[in-house]
C-alpha cells in the first residue's frame, strides 16, 4: 500500500516538472505578406516573449534547486525536477527568428527614408494638415548567447540577391 501511495506521488510530481519545449519557426508562412509595421511589432512581441522565458528560466532553477536539497530528504521530489531546458530552446528559437525578421526588415528596406514623403491622415488633421510618418525600426535582439547558425537557417535567413 505504501509503494502505491509513493509512485502515485512520483507520477503527479512527474508529470508536474515542466512542459515540453514549443519552439517558433524561423520562417513562417506569413513572412511574404509582411510590411514593416508588421515586422516592428512582430519583433517588440518576441523580445517580450524572450524577458518572459528568461524570467521562468530563473524560476525553473530556483524551483530545480529546491527539489534537489528537499530531495536529500524526500527522495520522491527529485522526480519533480525539469531537466527539458524549454525556456533554452524557445529562447534560442525566439532569437532565430528575431535574426531572421532583421534581415528582411534590411531586405525590405523598413526604416530608410526613400526620398518620398510619407504621410499619414490621422483625426487631429482632418482639416488638410498632414503629418509625416515615423520611421520604423525592428527592435535589438535581447542579449542572450546565439548558437551559431546552421545550414538550413543560414540560407534561410540570407536575403536574396538584386
Amino acid at each position: 500500500m505504501k509503494r502505491l501511495i509513493v509512485v502515485a506521488a512520483a507520477a503527479a510530481l512527474g508529470a508536474c516538472a515542466g512542459r515540453a519545449p514549443a519552439p517558433v519557426a524561423v520562417v513562417q508562412p506569413q513572412d511574404r505578406y509582411m510590411d514593416c509595421a508588421a515586422i516592428t511589432i512582430e519583433v517588440q512581441s518576441n523580445n517580450a516573449k524572450v524577458q518572459q522565458l528568461a524570467s521562468d528560466k530563473g524560476l525553473k532553477v530556483a524551483q530545480n534547486v529546491a527539489a534537489g536539497v528537499a530531495g536529500l530528504v524526500i527522495p520522491v521530489l527529485w522526480f519533480g525536477m525539469d531537466f527539458q531546458g524549454t525556456a533554452d530552446t524557445e529562447i534560442q528559437a525566439l532569437q532565430a527568428r528575431q535574426q531572421y525578421l532583421a534581415a528582411l526588415a534590411e531586405q525590405r528596406h523598413c526604416g530608410e527614408d526613400s526620398g518620398e514623403p510619407q504621410k499619414v491622415i490621422s483625426e487631429a488633421s482632418k482639416g488638410g494638415k498632414q503629418q509625416p510618418k515615423p520611421k520604423l525600426r525592428p527592435a535589438p535582439v535581447a542579449s542572450a548567447p546565439v548558437p551559431p547558425p546552421t545550414a538550413d537557417a543560414a540560407t534561410a535567413a540570407e536575403p536574396s540577391p538584386r
